[in-house]
């Protein structure tokens, strides 16, 4: 194994272990090798086989990938300006996240005054959580109305029929989590 990957390796695993709070025994005996293997493996001075690594992988709960990855940076900031945003009639959504999380969208919605937003039925089984910052927003769901002043909440179906607005005289900001069901086969 090269020099630079065993590094990787040993620094990679290293900290997932103390991201656990775990100690080398705890893991080792998890991962069904030797204390001493996996001391060698922290320290860069192991040359392990691809069963040793899959068993240090399962242990730690990561892909074989994510061991010989690249070191990632600690945290990265992402300005507001580099998130994805579109235009939908008057109103803006801009994810809130920069990666994807599956099953999950988060989005920020900017409805000016008198905007009215439909949305999109998701797959069946959906439910979609709608949180108003600022408003007030009045959500439309199944036929029902929801009037939101900020704080509120309303959980619903996201695969019904919807639609969200602003009925008053400033912009009304409300944050939209979907959680989708599966999709059935």
């Amino acid at each position: 194994m090269g020099e630079e990957l065993a590094e990787r390796l040993a620094r990679n695993i290293r900290a997932l272990r103390e991201a656990r709070g775990a100690t080398q025994a705890e893991l080792a005996k998890l991962a069904g090798v030797p204390r001493a293997t996996w001391g060698n493996l922290e320290s860069g001075a192991a040359n392990p086989t691809l069963q040793v690594l899959y068993g240090v992988a399962n242990a730690l709960s990561v892909s074989l990938e994510e061991l010989r990855a690249a070191p990632r940076a600690r945290a990265r900031h992402y300005p507001v300006a580099s998130l994805s945003s579109r235009q939908r009639g008057a109103v803006t959504v801009r994810k809130l996240l920069p990666d994807p999380l599956p099953g999950l969208e988060l989005d920020r919605m900017e409805l000016p005054p008198g905007a009215r937003l439909v949305g999109v039925p998701h797959t069946a089984g959906t439910r979609e959580y709608l949180v108003c910052e600022s408003g007030p927003l009045v959500l439309v769901a199944s036929g029902e109305r929801y009037q939101l002043e900020p704080g509120d909440v309303v959980v619903f179906r996201g695969d019904q029929r919807h639609s969200y607005e602003n009925p008053g005289r400033k912009v009304a900001v409300g944050y939209s989590a979907v959680v989708l069901a599966p999709a059935r086969p």
